[in-house]
């Protein structure tokens, strides 16, 4: 983890420590999804302050876990990096305990966050509730079968969002797990399952043109949403639920590279360019300081235990 003297070394003017080769950037997960617009969207701006040219390289499988693996074993020179969502380093661990023998904070160094981004509670246009207040009454008088609510998978952040919203209703939902978020988001469009949790930028297309967002699992509205309140200020004011894109260098990487590689970040998200294509993805670009992100990390797997815990969630399951 990086310290503050660290960090102060690397003041306004302060000379960057540069990559003095081309660089990677490692994704687990394929071409053309969220997080692999986003690695593409920040590996053209860490030319020339930090390598020459970052190339984003895809390595698919094990939920993000073979990306995961490649970084963990690669020199710690500042050449190879990896972009993750929150999931891979905070709830893994939890919900694939033998598959996923990493540690975030001793087998990396967290470096920053690159954007953040809420779920959101949708429902098809046919459906009849038309807020989230009207779905909370239409579930509490069901009394028929277990409501469904689907997601893009079992143990996804979208399956535990769904579960705590049950559990704070005080009704039991059926999790019924997609392969993936475009599936989940079909069959709700299609009317085939009633609820979808998924990431606000996976069902933003469909709103109004098949699904209804109803609320969204972040601290406050979004600017494109005005009339679409959060969970927690419909009455539920700690189910309070946000997702993060990080980026990671391999343990033992040192200080400065790390710092040098947090301000060329920091630098680029701040640019109209930048903040502009996270807009359209429905994500904010927050980037959080290398000790406040390794601090983050750290109670964000605390909270997963307790909300895994809860849920009752099994692997097998």
């Amino acid at each position: 983890m990086l310290g503050t003297t660290a960090l102060a070394m690397m003041a306004p003017g302060a000379r960057a420590q540069t990559v003095p080769r081309n660089v990677r950037m490692l994704v687990g997960f394929a071409a053309g999804g969220p997080t692999d617009l986003v690695a593409r969207l920040y590996a053209e701006r860490l030319r020339p302050n930090y390598a020459p040219a970052a190339l984003v390289e895809n390595r698919p499988g094990a939920t993000g876990r073979l990306a995961l693996e490649a970084v963990r074993t690669a020199e710690p020179d500042g050449a190879t990096m990896l972009m993750s969502p929150a999931s891979v380093m905070t709830l893994q661990p939890h919900i694939f305990p033998r598959e996923a023998r990493h540690d975030a904070l001793t087998n990396f160094v967290p470096v920053c966050t690159l954007c953040e981004f809420a779920f959101a509670i949708a429902v098809p246009a046919s459906h009849p509730a038309q807020s989230f207040a009207e779905l909370t009454t239409w579930l509490r008088a069901q009394t028929g079968p277990d409501v469904a609510f689907g997601s893009p998978g079992a143990g996804s952040g979208g399956h535990f969002v769904g579960d705590m919203v049950g559990r704070a209703l005080g009704v039991t939902m059926s999790h019924v797990p997609y392969r993936g978020a475009a599936p989940a988001v079909t069959d709700a469009v299609a009317g085939n399952i009633p609820i979808v949790v998924t990431v606000l930028s996976d069902v933003m297309p469909h709103h109004g043109r098949g699904l209804r967002i109803l609320a969204i699992s972040g601290p406050e509205r979004v600017s494109r949403l005005p009339d679409v309140p959060t969970i927690a200020e419909s009455g539920f004011r700690d189910l309070i639920v946000t997702d993060w894109m990080g980026l990671f260098l391999p343990a033992r990487t040192p200080n400065a590279i790390a710092l040098s590689l947090y301000n060329t970040i920091a630098a680029a998200a701040a640019t109209p360019e930048v903040r502009s294509a996270l807009d359209r993805l429905e994500f904010l670009p927050i980037i959080t300081r290398p000790d406040d992100f390794a601090a983050r990390i750290g109670r964000e797997r605390e909270n997963w235990v307790r909300i895994v815990r809860d849920s009752g969630f099994r692997p097998e399951t």
